[in-house]
């Protein structure tokens, strides 16, 4: 892996890493980045919404615009993570075996580092629905001529879940039968998952009825 850290590529630089033979980064911090690209834009709508703000939903607007910022933050931390997560599978992976203990100490390696790389989609995941939550309370009452922006945040987090959880899926098999992650994490994203179709066509819908 490259030392640049994401955070401090342009888009374009991001996406010609992204693009390469190379597996980082790869699809758990482009789901974090999508996050990330979620929260910045209902922050962007509570900007624009203040000015018109009532008594009744200011302080709304105002906590819904510093949890996106924490989020925006929090989520772009999250691809670099993902990222050095993965590269570390990657390293513990060409680690000799030549000998028992070789091995012994490579596979304690792989382990800590695939248990790491599949925690961080995780916590993608758990801030993408943080992040959906928002964009649902933000969708009533943000600037009607933004409500297309508040729409593209809550699919962005909806992709950002689902694009974390399949990153996580992928890793599961590589863990220990007896990791505590081989049960917990499936359960984790069960929870997510088993209401994310319906609230996002509910999401849509009162998108699509303040457009009309």
């Amino acid at each position: 892996m490259n030392d640049d850290d994401l955070r401090s590529l342009t888009v374009e630089a991001f996406l010609r890493r992204l693009s390469t033979r190379e597996p980082v980064p790869g699809g758990g911090s482009a789901a974090a980045l999508a996050g990330a690209m979620g929260a910045a834009l209902l922050h962007m709508v509570v900007e624009l919404s203040g000015d018109r703000a009532t008594d009744g939903n200011r302080s709304d607007l105002q906590e819904i615009g510093a949890a996106a910022a924490t989020w925006h933050s929090e989520l772009l931390n999250l691809a670099e993570l993902d990222a050095r997560a993965y590269d570390g599978v990657i390293q513990a992976r060409r680690m000799p075996r030549d000998t028992e203990r070789d091995a012994e100490a490579r596979r304690a390696l792989v382990h800590a580092a695939t248990q790491e790389a599949t925690r961080m989609p995780l916590e993608v995941v758990r801030c993408g629905q943080e992040l959906l939550r928002l964009a649902e309370r933000l969708a009533p009452v943000g600037h009607r001529n933004a409500i297309s922006d508040v729409g593209v945040a809550g699919l962005l987090a909806v992709a950002a879940i689902r694009g974390a959880a399949l990153n996580v899926q992928i890793n599961l098999p590589f863990l220990p039968e007896d990791d505590p992650l081989r049960a917990e994490a499936p359960r984790a994203l069960d929870e997510v998952l088993e209401t994310l179709d319906e609230r996002d066509r509910a999401l849509r819908a009162v998108v699509a009825e303040r457009l009309a």
